[in-house]
């Protein structure tokens, strides 16, 4: 060989846990087939200015047991290449410059969206695969397919929910814990039913959006009137953080121009929604009377780097692999996936929203079993308590209303309420024998 082969890696979006494994994974991978692999500093950040200088040289033993821990080896940025043209052709140029021809990039759907971008300027000069990660668990992968992160990120945010739950009861107080997802509510959702909080808020099971601020404010009230009936003064509601932007633009008009990020997302912890409806529901239970202590708490820097999990290092270790050896085999333009306990690559060309030409993004089904039974488990206002004659004065009284009064003001939120969950097993299909005969 005249000149060695060269395999980049970069990192792009926010952290998530097992991005160390997929880096070491590849890297091995990549080493042992005699290529040389570099580690391309904070994602496109110097790329995109054509700027070739900032790397580091990945060796297997460099990487060999940084599968164990959080973070990223080789740094992380949110810069966007796709803002122009000009961008795009200089990340090539500089790719190229450090004789890099295949790139891996690790990331969600932002990242994914500049490698599907950057393939094409590329014109077959670069080969690129993307590895899926999100603490979000939102790129468009089957709904049995997490990305990788998530279940990390679960895990840790359950054990903050255990000790906030203690808390509250301890203390007769409410936490509204905001959890990352910036628009899909897998996180949330996610921790909320595994940790078994009182209520959970996702902005999937808003259907019609925009959203006034005050549904999801009545219907956190309602779960604390509710809670109050069961004779419990404390509760923990999770929320995630893409509720904030369903609502109303209306509802946002007392705060400041809220900042936006480099890819025109809204930065949701600027917009500080757990202050917001903490406000709001104050405000709604003075009118009624009561007052309740109410501390709002985001959860998500907590998560996002730390340790991954066994399932993430395994997980991320088959990922970083499977890059590695797609694109030495001549792979290109694909997201890496494992389904089934089988490597599945997928094109680019189906990642793409038709209507956005962005990478699509995976939402929560709330018509799912899965959602459903999240549902039953929480307390909040349901069909079944307006159907209840005894109850529902239950509920009237501690809101200190008459029924018809509390219907007028809590009934509009069981309009969107999914249907009754329906566990009949599905028919049995037909014999052999009866369809083939004997």
């Amino acid at each position: 060989m005249s000149q060695q082969r060269t395999m980049g890696i970069l990192v792009g979006g926010g952290p998530a846990p097992g991005i160390n494994s997929v880096i070491g994974a590849a890297t091995i991978r990549a080493a042992l087939q005699g290529y040389s692999v570099l580690g391309i500093e904070d994602g496109f950040e110097w790329l995109m200015q054509g700027d070739s200088r900032h790397t580091r040289p990945l060796t297997i033993d460099g990487v060999s047991r940084i599968h164990f821990r959080g973070g990223s080896h080789i740094g992380i940025a949110r810069a966007n290449p796709t803002t122009s043209p000009e961008h795009l052709e200089k990340t090539v140029h500089a790719l190229l410059d450090m004789n890099v021809t295949q790139l891996i990039t690790i990331g969600g759907d932002d990242t994914a969206y500049s490698a599907m971008r950057l393939e094409e300027t590329a014109g077959g000069r670069i080969q690129i695969v993307h590895v899926p990660k999100s603490i979000d668990n939102d790129l468009d992968l089957p709904h049995t397919v997490d990305t990788f992160g998530y279940q990390t990120a679960r895990h840790v945010g359950v054990e903050i929910l255990k000790n906030l739950m203690v808390d509250a009861r301890t203390t007769s107080r409410w936490y509204f814990v905001i959890a990352m997802g910036r628009k899909a509510g897998h996180l949330a959702l996610g921790i909320g039913k595994a940790g078994g909080a009182t209520i959970t808020l996702i902005p999937e099971e808003f259907r019609r959006q925009p959203v006034e601020l005050k549904r999801p404010a009545d219907t956190l009230v309602g779960s604390i009137l509710k809670r109050r009936a069961e004779g419990r003064k404390d509760g923990v509601a999770v929320i995630a953080e893409g509720v904030g932007l369903v609502l109303d633009p209306l509802s946002l008009e007392h705060f400041e121009e809220i900042e936006r990020d480099a890819h025109g997302h809204l930065r949701l912890d600027e917009l500080n929604l757990g202050e917001l409806l903490k406000r709001e529901v104050h405000s709604r239970l003075k009118a009624l009377g009561l007052k309740t202590t109410i501390v709002a708490k985001n959860i998500g820097y907590e998560l996002r780097c730390a340790d991954p999990i066994p399932f993430d290092m395994e997980y991320t270790r088959d990922l970083g692999y499977c890059a590695a050896r797609y694109l030495i085999e001549g792979g290109n333009a694909a997201m890496v996936s494992i389904q089934a306990g089988h490597f599945v690559p997928v094109p680019f060309d189906r990642l793409r929203d038709p209507e956005t030409g962005r990478a699509r993004v995976r939402m929560v089904s709330i018509e799912s079993t899965r959602y459903a039974i999240a549902r039953r488990y929480m307390i909040r206002l349901r069909r079944d308590d307006f159907r209840d004659p005894q109850h529902l004065a239950k509920l009237a009284a501690e809101a200190g209303a008459t029924v018809a009064e509390f219907r007028r003001q809590f009934e509009y939120l069981t309009d969107d309420e999914p249907p009754p969950l329906d566990l009949t097993p599905p028919a049995e299909p037909e014999s052999r024998a009866a369809v083939t005969g004997p």
